[in-house]
């Protein structure tokens, strides 16, 4: 059975999209199968995977709404896709009223679900009903934040809603797989926030190695390439490497 992790963080701009591609490219380097699933209306991971969300006539939104069978994309960089648009944004007033929606894409994932090694679920950046749809369907949640004071106070709410889902038996299961520190710099500030996280939690989960900021993430980006693709020699690849190991043995 695969292992199901959503990149989730309530804070936008810890770099959770480009994260997911290129942590799936990465596993896909070690041999696994890898599926991404694009949850997040704004379709930034289908943008990067090299698409255009306007010109798709079947997105993730038709099996969320509609359920119909997940449109698959394959073999785009090694890896599969399902795509998302706009249509998506529609989710949170359709299914207002939807009995068992927190299940839609559960089921629409239990098909293929089998086929893959690792399905890596790109959230939006908001905790409503995409995002909670993605953590229920999820064996685990990898947390990517920025070495910011804002990102780290932000933890507390997000570990609370962690623990909210799992004690209302919403995600019973739900595991923390780990926290990325993501867009790093050598500030005294991002330090002592990165000192803080490790600290705040041991015993709860790892702490993965820090990814420095780099401009050759946005560059492989506009290139619609994963960064191992783009500059194999970067620095953040062995980084990219060593979180995704560590993600095997899950």
């Amino acid at each position: 059975m695969a292992n199901v992790i959503s990149f989730f963080n309530q804070a936008g701009g810890t770099g959770k999209t480009t994260l997911a591609m290129n942590l799936g490219y990465s596993l896909t380097q070690q041999g696994h199968r890898v599926l991404l699933v694009d949850m997040d209306p704004q379709s930034s991971l289908t943008v990067f995977m090299g698409l255009q969300p306007h010109e798709l006539e079947g997105t993730v939104a038709q099996s969320i709404l509609e359920r119909e069978p997940l449109r698959i994309l394959s073999e785009i960089h090694q890896m599969d896709l399902v795509p998302s648009n706009l249509t998506l944004s529609a989710a949170d007033v359709r299914l207002a009223t939807a009995i068992a929606k927190e299940n839609r894409l559960k089921k629409a994932l239990s098909p293929v679900v089998r086929s893959y090694d690792f399905v890596l679920i790109d959230c939006p950046p908001t905790l409503g009903v995409l995002s909670i749809i993605s953590l229920v369907a999820s064996t685990h949640i990898l947390i990517p934040m920025q070495t910011q004071y804002k990102s780290f106070v932000g933890l507390d709410l997000l570990l609370g809603t962690i623990n909210e889902l799992q004690q209302e038996g919403v995600a019973p299961d739900l595991k923390i797989a780990g926290v990325i520190p993501n867009l790093h710099d050598r500030t005294a500030q991002s330090k002592e926030i990165l000192e803080a996280v490790t600290e705040q939690f041991s015993g709860i989960a790892p702490v993965f190695p820090a990814i420095s900021r780099a401009v050759a993430f946005a560059d492989a980006s506009m290139q619609h390439l994963p960064l191992g693709v783009y500059d194999p020699k970067h620095p953040a690849v062995a980084i990219l490497t060593a979180i995704s190991q560590s993600l095997e043995s899950l």
